[in-house]
């Protein structure tokens, strides 16, 4: 008799897609722990790197259907992490550079951690920040998310749309002062402890 444990990846993968819940349980199973190093040497924080793991069965549950039973399992289970990764990196970016934007340097008590009544309050001003960013014209949004939270030259900006540098660095400089504008300036001195 076969088990589930005798099933090749593309024969679970083919079971989970008509629903079969444990057959999924163990493609987990069989995948987690070499999946899990994977990660975690694209994320520093062991808990960061379980939260990605999850993340990334989450959505090969929810992508199954596009599975290739004709190709390996790992290398596109090892995609959707790489991919995880990436989105986590990139929303680390914007949440480093959005405090930048906000004038907030990361004070931090004695151990070294954030200070826990601040965490809230830059959670609420990273929400308004991100609310404002995307009110901006795409003019200005576009040069502003290229270089401060895709972490591009104004040239290689520039190039991806079209302008020259100098026209990325008048945009990027427009987009922060009207940021600058938008926002409650209480954000900053919440952020800062200083009025």
């Amino acid at each position: 008799m076969t088990t589930a444990e005798d099933l090749s990846d593309a024969s679970l993968a083919r079971a989970a897609r008509q629903g079969d819940h444990a057959a999924f349980g163990q493609i987990m199973r069989r995948h987690k722990g070499w999946l899990y190093q994977f990660i975690r040497r694209y994320v520093a924080d062991k808990d960061d790197a379980y939260d990605v793991l999850q993340e990334s069965f989450v959505s090969a549950w929810g992508a199954l259907a596009r599975f290739d039973p004709e190709r390996p399992f790992e290398a596109w289970l090892r995609r959707i992490a790489l991919n995880k990764c990436r989105d986590r990196a990139r929303r680390n970016a914007v949440k480093r550079a959005a405090l930048t934007m906000l004038g907030w340097t990361g004070q931090q008590n004695e151990t070294n951690t954030p200070v826990p009544d601040r965490t809230a309050t830059v959670d609420q001003a990273l929400k308004r920040l991100e609310t404002a960013i995307g009110a901006l014209p795409r003019s200005l949004k576009e040069p502003l998310v290229l270089t401060m939270l895709e972490g591009h030259s104004h040239k290689e900006a520039g190039e991806l749309l079209g302008i020259n540098a100098k026209a990325v660095e008048t945009r990027v400089y427009r987009a922060k002062r009207q940021l600058a504008l938008v926002l409650d300036r209480s954000d900053l001195a919440d952020l800062t402890g200083s009025r």
